[in-house]
């Protein structure tokens, strides 16, 4: 199919009603009309889109339609002064060479001359020879513009494949090498250091712009510090805004830095649903990155859960809603987040967060925290806690077509049968069940029994009871389901102390930490690969020394 006008503006009303930053010279003071960076950002925004629509099956329709006319490409052109063919064509051109992966330029003369309508969408009114080409990339272009070139087809060529669309040549998923410690298989610190900064101020400048403040112009203050302020808090544990505030005066390079009440008033400002539009922007961008390397697409498996804020001691007049019971069954109150994470093979990163409020159904969670997760990443199956076993949100996710695996608490029929298969030494046991879901309706699951090891009980307690609508097969699959209280012990770790009882304000500290914890994540993947070629899931680079990275950025922290 050929895009038209009006599939174009499809591909551009998406963008803006995703909230998407872009053009990114236009959206964060990191990027002029000149940086290239901000040029690769959006070459990465548009084809994401532009490749999903079901009329955009070209990837030389696609070259001929990136916005240009924006770029000032004179920073990167050594000539200088014009000449007959334009900066802008030139680059499209390149890209296009760089599609079919041809090493000269004979190769792409021969395809222009061949395909006049490609000639007429480029705006070549004749072919320039090979000696003009050669001078181009070699002698006009810079190196820089070199680079993003081939980092602007390799994008291409990912998304394009990405959304099923046939592609010239199979693109390297890997990021590319950077430096001779790429190939080194163990690393040292220092090269893992040295790598990790590079990496750590690339994905500062690419998350950064997704987070902002409801301030008005003309503030002495700039925005950036502080999310300077908010990770110099996560790099101590138990540490409030006002000593956090006192001590950051003094370590920061800034002329004027947030004080405690003031960062804490910007923060109260924001509205929930903002706090968490910002996060799965900046979550979106962390994705974005990750989306080259072969190794994100382990992704398939998320858990989803609910953890706790400490107890909260204080009175809860007036916040009954939001400081609810814990999950044990005791007499503390404390507020409840919850998430979704990727686990199993894949980078843990936790793709959305949210309050829990009193009233809220386990199924109205979940539907939240999938609907989310399905935008950023392709899920297979979905592990859960016991506390999530309704049949009525196991059927919402069979009819979403993914599949689960979620504990079961054991009512008398289960106990029964556990106690059926104690006397009988039986291990595991596997049974179809079939769950009332009201009037003539049922959601069809399969009970798997299975014996806990050296278990301390000696009656019908040594059994799990599991439920899966994909049989037992999927049952090993559970253990995965850990890593996600692995992170929160790390996600609790960064967060800032506090006592207020405003809802955002907590919210935020968690989402914020959250964020750390994925930009975490993110940058050991990115490292791991490209000093090693491979990813662990064991990181190689701490969380503090991301974190006091970060903050030495201009960006996130």
């Amino acid at each position: 199919m050929i895009a038209t006008r009006e599939s174009r503006r499809s591909v551009f009303r998406r963008i803006a009603h995703q909230h998407v930053e872009w053009p990114a010279y236009d959206s964060t003071p990191l990027y002029d009309r000149s940086s290239l960076g901000g040029l690769e950002s959006d070459v990465r925004v548009v084809s994401g889109v532009w490749f999903t629509h079901p009329d955009h099956n070209s990837l030389e329709q696609f070259v001929c339609s990136i916005p240009l006319a924006y770029f000032r490409f004179e920073a990167h052109d050594c000539y200088g002064s014009s000449t007959r063919y334009e900066m802008d064509i030139l680059f499209r051109m390149f890209v296009l060479k760089e599609l079919h992966g041809w090493q000269h330029e004979t190769p792409l003369l021969e395809y222009l001359e061949s395909h006049p309508e490609l000639r007429e969408r480029l705006e070549l009114e004749t072919v320039p020879d090979q000696s003009t080409l050669w001078r181009t990339w070699n002698e006009r272009f810079t190196r820089d513009l070199r680079e993003t070139v081939q980092k602007a087809a390799r994008t291409i060529l990912i998304k394009a494949q990405n959304a099923g669309v046939a592609v010239p040549r199979e693109p390297e998923r890997n990021l590319p090498s950077r430096g001779d410690d790429a190939t080194e298989s163990d690393p040292n610190d220092q090269a893992i250091l040295d790598k990790a900064g590079k990496i750590t101020d690339h994905i500062s400048r690419v998350v950064f712009p997704a987070f902002s403040l409801n301030r008005g112009e003309g503030c002495e203050i700039p925005e950036n510090a502080y999310w300077d302020l908010q990770t110099y808090l996560g790099l101590r544990e138990n540490l409030a805004a006002n000593e956090g505030a006192q001590s950051f005066i003094h370590e920061s390079t800034r002329d004027r830095t947030p004080l405690g009440h003031g960062h804490r008033d910007q923060i109260r400002d924001l509205p929930i649903e903002q706090i968490r539009e910002m996060y799965r922007q900046a979550v979106q961008q962390l994705t974005n990155e990750l989306a080259g390397t072969e190794e994100f697409f382990r992704a398939g498996i998320v858990a989803i859960d609910i953890t706790e804020d400490d107890s909260f001691t204080g009175d809860r007049t007036g916040h009954e809603d939001e400081i609810i019971g814990t999950k044990e069954k005791n007499d503390e109150y404390a507020y409840q987040w919850a998430t979704v994470q990727l686990v199993g093979n894949a980078v843990p990163l936790v793709l959305d967060a949210r309050p829990v409020r009193r009233g809220e159904s386990r199924k109205e969670i979940v539907k939240d925290l999938l609907n989310s997760a399905e935008e950023l990443v392709h899920v297979d199956n979905v592990l859960m806690d016991r506390e999530f076993d309704s049949q009525h949100l196991l059927e919402m996710i069979s009819q979403r077509g993914l599949s689960y695996v979620v504990p079961k608490r054991m009512q008398a029929s289960e106990k029964a049968q556990a106690k059926r298969l104690l006397q009988r030494g039986q291990d595991r046991y596997e049974t179809d069940r079939k769950l009332h879901l009201g009037k003539n309706e049922w959601h069809e699951t399969t009970l798997i029994y299975r014996r806990k090891e050296n278990s301390e009980h000696d009656d019908h307690r040594q059994y799990s009871v599991f439920m899966s609508n994909r049989g037992g097969g999927f049952l090993s699959e559970y253990g995965h389901r850990w890593e996600i209280e692995s992170g929160y012990r790390s996600i609790k770790r960064f967060m800032a102390a506090t006592t207020s009882t405003n809802f955002g304000l907590r919210f935020f500290y968690f989402a914020f930490a959250s964020l750390l914890y994925s930009i975490w994540r993110a940058v050991d993947l990115l490292v791991q690969v490209e000093l090693t070629g491979e990813y662990e899931y064991s990181p190689i680079v701490t969380a503090d020394n991301t974190l006091t990275l970060l903050k030495k950025e201009t960006g996130i922290g």
